[in-house]
């Protein structure tokens, strides 16, 4: 899978390159050259940072997911351990009241 990645982002990146460089030949002015390379640079951060918070929400949703299940566990942890000790102690008290 990282493979797959790794080769989406080397192609992503290749097409950057490449759309640089056709815009540096490109027969415009150099103002609207340099406009061009900043509406791509620009558009290239909003895509990042669209990124960047989709991923901070995916994780922070699935922190907590998983605060969620250790707390229901934790509670039924409890729950079985007071249900032992009960069981113990009843136990016991039949024990002692049979001698």
């Amino acid at each position: 899978m990282a493979t797959n990645r790794n080769a989406f982002f080397a192609f992503l990146l290749g097409g950057v390159v490449g759309a640089g460089v056709a815009l540096l030949y490109a027969p415009a002015s150099g103002v609207e050259t340099r406009r061009k390379i900043k509406d791509g640079i620009d558009d290239a951060g909003d895509w990042a940072k669209d990124r960047y918070e989709n991923t901070r929400d995916r994780v922070t949703d699935g922190t907590e997911k998983v605060k969620q299940f250790i707390s229901d566990k934790k509670e039924d942890l409890q729950s079985a351990i007071e249900a032992g000790k009960d069981a113990f102690n009843k136990g016991r008290e039949r024990l002692a009241g049979g001698r």
